[in-house]
């Protein structure tokens, strides 16, 4: 299978190859887990944060691993989303995507063509939602996201693919920002 990557973390290079699975997670995963102490505060005593506006790390870290228990509970065949590449189906999306990134400031390289040796999920970004002091609020929301069914406000999808397994960056389509400085 072949898709587009908007390569935002560290630059990659063409015939490079990197596995992401279980055993080998993104960034993602790490973001997470770096929050996992305020996590655990907040489900251990919810009224202790209500009313209060939690930061945007706390809100992904709670939206990420309830749709991780869900995934492993009901989706396990499914890439998780800690555990998997966020591609597009076409370079005209990724393109689009990687001009966002730069505009918000976040590192971005270039596009790539991949090719992916994996699983694939065509997921609506759309059902992303913000992490509640609710963990069964978040379970719910968890389980919108990987039913996948139509928005019911009927709202058209915003497909985010995941895949994971073996990826091989096959071609550099183009260069994003060349002066981004590593450090």
């Amino acid at each position: 299978m072949y898709f587009y990557h908007v390569v935002s973390d560290r630059p990659k290079e063409a015939g490079q190859h990197f596995i992401l699975d279980e055993q080998h997670p993104n960034g993602v995963h790490d973001r997470v887990y770096a929050q996992m102490s305020v996590v655990e505060d907040i489900y251990r005593d919810p009224k202790k944060y209500e009313g209060t506006e939690l930061s945007h790390e706390v809100d992904v870290a709670l939206r990420e691993l309830a749709l991780e228990k869900v995934r492993k509970e009901k989706y396990p065949d499914r890439p998780s989303r800690m555990a998997s590449l966020y591609v597009s189906r076409t370079y005209e999306e990724a393109e689009r995507w990687g001009e966002y990134f730069a505009k918000l400031g976040r590192p971005t390289y270039c596009v790539a063509k991949i090719k992916v040796s994996g699983n694939c999920f065509y997921g609506d970004a759309y059902k992303c939602f913000d992490g509640t002091v609710s963990e069964e609020e978040n379970i719910r929301m968890a389980e919108i996201y990987w039913q996948n069914g139509p928005n019911e406000d009927g709202h058209e999808p915003i497909t985010e693919v995941l895949v994971d397994g073996d990826i091989e960056v096959v071609e550099i389509m183009k260069v994003i920002n060349a002066n981004i400085k590593e450090g």
